[in-house]
């Protein structure tokens, strides 16, 4: 792609960065049958190369984005299934982030809009806020018809109950069981810790049976996904720089052979710290190194491998592949591997690649294109005959367990299960 950029715009390394993925696309239309809202809308202005010329237009003029241009980019799931199909190595994540960002700083939403973004941008990131925010929007659900759109649709995902801090997520070391292999710092999340505490208590016995030693950090919180994709890049990094800290503190203490993340949404997020702060001078070498010790759960457990798989019948599992995993991360086979060596049949969905709808604040920014492909997704996952679903991401957790009729667990849940913990709730 032939890109007009001048020589005083190209001394901006954003935009120098930008420039030199521009230039990779060739314009192939490869990403287009892959992503999810070229499938729903048939747009090509909703598809990765429309929203490339997009974007590349935008940074050219260096002009305010057009509301109608913003409408676009604000429909990208960021499932990056566009980035594995691309042949040519395309860096979208890059792109469309930085994009949002730019957009942040120029368009004038209207005021109904940057109420409820700011609202998210304060809500979901804190836990104690989150969790009076679900117990307000579950005492509105009678009223829910009265609210306008996505108001209505935050308010109708509220669970039926809502569970009170777990002891799991406070600051504390949980010793490793027999002898210690790994020395890991465990990401506990925001969202996660409220709508399904009990993914992080199995990940903590599942890692402890198996010889880790795990750290919950003081100071480590959201790993600032939310806020990132909402384009406010000044908490994101703020975000970056606190979990940062926080393990190095723990590294300190007794050094660090991972750090755990089991929501694949933060575990892309935090393997890119490197990235996203590289240009500063005091935290760009921290960040890398951080960046370099996340790994997700299953990439842990497949190294370590599973031990002491008890020998009592398994439920037949489909599992549902987080885009975040399987294209952010490019891990697709160990959850599975996983799932088949502690005993459970494995099937595979139709679809496997396409975005459940989640995508962060998606659902709730964006209900309609949600819905649809949330629906999708559980008809496919369904169809397979599986009694379980399973997946490795909070948002698509939530999603596909609002519409599946079958259960929807967390693939630690099964592991731990399988190794000598307790059957999920979910299953009894």
């Amino acid at each position: 792609m032939r890109t007009h950029f001048s020589t005083a715009q190209l001394a901006d390394p954003h935009l120098k960065e930008a420039n030199d993925i521009f230039r990779k696309c060739v314009h192939c239309g490869f990403c287009i049958s892959t992503c999810p809202t070229y499938i729903l809308l048939g747009d090509e202005l909703d598809s990765p190369r429309g929203r490339i010329y997009l974007i590349k237009n935008m940074l050219e003029n260096d002009k305010p984005v057009a509301a109608a241009v913003a409408k676009h980019l604000d429909r990208c799931l960021s499932c990056l299934s566009c980035m594995t199909a691309c042949p040519s190595g395309v860096d979208y994540m890059h792109l469309i982030d930085g994009a949002r960002v730019h957009v942040e700083k120029t368009l004038s939403r209207p005021l109904t809009e940057r109420i409820l973004r700011s609202f998210l941008a304060l809500v979901l990131p804190n836990p104690a806020i989150f969790r009076l925010a679900l117990i307000g929007a579950h005492l509105a659900r009678p009223l829910a018809g009265f609210f306008p759109g996505r108001l209505k649709g935050i308010i109708g995902i509220s669970p039926a109950s809502v569970s009170g801090p777990a002891g799991v997520e406070r600051p504390q070391v949980f010793p490793a069981e027999a002898t210690r292999r790994k020395r890991v710092a465990l990401l506990t999340g925001c969202v996660q810790q409220v709508l399904r505490p009990a993914i992080n208590e199995a990940t903590v016995r599942l890692l402890t049976r198996h010889g880790c030693e795990v750290v919950v950090a003081k100071g480590a919180g959201c790993c600032g996904a939310f806020v990132h994709h909402l384009g406010k890049e000044r908490a994101a990094l703020a975000a970056a720089r606190a979990n940062i800290a926080a393990w190095e503190r723990a590294a300190d203490a007794g050094g660090l052979d991972a750090v755990v993340v089991n929501a694949s949404g933060c575990g892309t997020m935090v393997k890119d710290y490197g990235h996203m702060l590289a240009d500063d001078r005091d935290w760009g070498e921290r960040a890398a190194r951080i960046a370099s010790l996340a790994k997700d759960v299953s990439e842990v457990m497949a190294g370590l491998g599973l031990n002491g798989v008890t020998g009592e019948a398994r439920p037949a599992v489909t599992y549902q592949s987080p885009c975040s995993l399987q294209h952010g991360q490019q891990i697709l086979g160990e959850p599975k591997r996983l799932l088949a060596g502690a005993g459970f049949e494995v099937l595979e969905a139709a679809e496997e690649h396409l975005c459940c709808g989640s995508a962060g604040t998606y659902n709730l920014m964006q209900p309609d294109l949600a819905s649809r492909l949330g629906n999708r997704n559980a008809v496919n996952l369904e169809d397979t005959g599986a009694e379980v679903i399973a997946t490795g991401n909070i948002g698509c957790l939530v999603q596909i367990a609002g519409i599946a009729k079958i259960p929807v667990v967390h693939t630690v849940e099964l592991l731990d299960w399988a190794t000598g913990g307790p059957m999920p709730v979910e299953l009894t």
